[in-house]
């Protein structure tokens, strides 16, 4: 890899780690308000809200950092950000989040109304980290262009 694709990949990632941050907060936010904090805690035989946030928020940087290794050449964020929303959806609360409690997974339930409702707040999750990744990567070529123009 060449220096500027290392420097891309860099600045992707900074940018989708702190999106990642924020998106997280808000979703965090709103699984809080619908009392779903323990059930993320049950993935790891824990009951507290303090216990899901934590493991909401390290799923959130992670779903984050992914988001900018893939999305470092990508033009169209907001349309990939629908797709990677679409992606987390099946990963997280289809697949992972039942096998690591034991339950199976839950695809036959992904059309639900449950289901789908996880579906429109995980593509929320990703619109929001999609937002906050573009703005932090236009900040930075704003910089750069004021730099090359003085």
């Amino acid at each position: 890899m060449s220096d500027p694709q290392k420097s891309n990949l860099m600045r992707s990632l900074k940018a989708s780690v702190v999106g990642g941050i924020v998106a997280g907060i808000v979703f965090g936010i709103l699984m809080q308000m619908m009392g779903k904090m323990p059930m993320i805690a049950g993935m790891m035989g824990s009951q507290s809200i303090a216990v899901g946030w934590m493991i909401h928020m390290v799923i959130s940087i992670v779903f984050g950092a992914a988001f900018g290794m893939m999305a470092t050449n990508i033009k169209k964020v907001y349309l990939f950000g629908i797709v990677y929303g679409v992606m987390i959806w099946i990963v997280g609360p289809l697949l992972m989040m039942p096998l690591m409690m034991g339950m199976g997974t839950s695809l036959a339930a992904a059309f639900t109304p449950p289901q789908l409702m996880n579906l429109a707040t995980h593509i929320m999750f990703a619109l929001i980290l999609s937002f906050v990744y573009q703005k932090n990567l236009r900040g930075g070529k704003v910089t750069a262009s004021k730099n090359v123009s003085q």
